[in-house]
């Protein structure tokens, strides 16, 4: 390889660990993703210069093609919707690795028929994985958009077919690495694979999707970095290494949050709606006006905002925003306390609050949080529901039992912004809101806290 080609090479590679590192927190991000974008050029560019691979012409006509799809993608898209543009990103990538590994597998059956290849080892699993993410990303998609049920679509013996297409994939691809010729096994493969997806996600409810968004980017990962074995190119398998690492830390911490297990979320069918009886459902709540909200933060000391998927679906974050300045105005100490699995990805909450200019040194994590909400005069819960239901905490039997919670209940008076007492993605009863502290919002997360940042900048006029 050239050595202008191993240098860009290179030094995408250091770009992209750079971007990893610098991401991992608000304040440096940006660097992060201008870091990763310079990468990601430099390493076409390297590709681009490597003499009898491509065709430039169809090369332009492609990159045309993506811009004419990707610009729309990412200048419209709504940032409540970076879920489902991740999922569909997730599904565009695994495709194009798919059929990479198409073109290739039917190069070497016609140049090198017969004997073990560990090239033709690296194709099957590049394909096994990237077909499997098309699928799979696929649905998350469809669920995440609510064009499916986004809860667990569980069929008779859903776990025994999960495994027979598993030995189904792994029976067929080890047949084509011993056999290659045998082209007919070929689309049985990819059927195979591409079923796969589908039954990997379908069982899976949308309580999990945040844990389920991180995994397809590690599945992504390692076929990015099996087809570099196959295609002998270092950079593919260095950054698909990267991604598939990257997105396996990132499941395991979803699921600690969740105090879930992998087997668990894949299998598990978290999600469904548990028909909570009995007298429970006539429980008395206690209600409050935009007015009688405003009164009780404008004398707190202290607030506690925990954004949930409910801010998302309803646009309110800079709403949220105007809440923030004017409580700050009347020197309120206001904190926003975020939840590892809270939206429908790992890091939504904080990518619509920084959307709205929160200032990042007012954000906490779970763990740092919780012990200040004993002091806490408010907390203002705005959209979230399984992340602060207290049943996680105390009843074991629970479906959400063990799960991490923001401790909203500990806090001297307790706000919820809903629009009504339907449960959330556990489809559990949430006793935080009948609690004698709790005081229910109901309505529009946007159009409540737009009444109630005008309460307050009315007593601040």
């Amino acid at each position: 390889m050239d050595p202008v080609i191993q240098l860009l090479y290179l030094v995408a590679g250091v770009l992209f660990i750079l971007a990893l590192m610098w991401m991992s927190h608000p304040s440096t991000s940006r660097r992060g993703v201008m870091a990763g974008q310079i990468g990601m050029l430099l390493a076409i560019v390297g590709t681009l210069l490597i003499a009898n691979v491509v065709n430039y012409e169809l090369i332009f006509v492609a990159l045309l093609v993506g811009s004419a799809i990707g610009a729309p993608l990412a200048l419209l898209m709504p940032m409540t919707a970076i879920p489902q543009r991740t999922a569909l990103s997730h599904a565009f990538g695994a495709l194009a690795i798919g059929l990479i590994g198409t073109v290739e597998y039917y190069k070497i059956a016609q140049l090198a028929p017969y004997g073990l290849s560990f090239a033709m080892i690296a194709l099957i699993a590049e394909m096994l994985l990237g077909f499997l993410t098309f699928t799979a990303s696929l649905f998350a998609f469809a669920k995440l958009q609510e064009l499916v049920t986004g809860r667990p679509i569980i069929l008779p013996g859903q776990q025994w077919m999960n495994l027979a297409l598993f030995i189904g994939a792994i029976g067929t691809g080890v047949a084509l690495v011993l056999h290659p010729e045998q082209t007919v096994l070929f689309p049985i493969f990819v059927a195979i694979a591409l079923a796969f997806g589908l039954a990997l996600v379908a069982p899976i409810g949308g309580a999990d999707m945040p844990t389920v968004i991180a995994l397809l980017n590690s599945y992504a990962g390692l076929a990015a970095s099996a087809m570099g074995f196959a295609l002998d190119n270092k950079l593919l398998i260095v950054t698909g290494a990267l991604d598939g690492a990257s997105g396996f830390v990132l499941a395991v911490i979803m699921c600690r949050a969740m105090n879930r297990s992998f087997a668990n979320v894949l299998f598990g069918g978290f999600g469904q709606v548990q028909h909570v009886g009995g007298p429970g459902e006539q429980r008395p709540v206690h209600s409050a006006s935009p007015e009688e909200a405003a009164s009780i933060l404008e004398s707190a000391s202290s607030v506690v905002i925990v954004p949930g998927y409910g801010m998302a679906v309803s646009q309110a974050q800079h709403r949220v925003n105007d809440l923030f300045q004017q409580l700050t105005k009347r020197g309120v100490d206001v904190k926003f306390a975020i939840h590892p699995v809270a939206g429908r990805m790992p890091g939504h909450m904080n990518v619509l609050l920084a959307e709205a200019d929160i200032p990042y040194d007012c954000l906490a994590e779970m763990e740092d949080i919780n012990g200040e909400l004993p002091q806490t005069d408010v907390a203002l819960v705005i959209g979230a529901n399984d992340v602060v239901n207290p049943s996680a905490r105390d009843d074991p039997k629970s479906s959400i039992g063990g799960m991490p919670i923001i401790e909203v209940d500990r806090a001297r008076t307790v706000m919820v912004v809903k629009r009504s007492m339907n449960p959330g993605f556990a489809g559990i009863d949430n006793e935080l809101y009948y609690l004698p502290k709790t005081q229910m919002l109901f309505g529009d997360a946007k159009e409540f806290i737009g009444a109630l940042a005008k309460e307050i900048a009315a007593l601040n006029a």
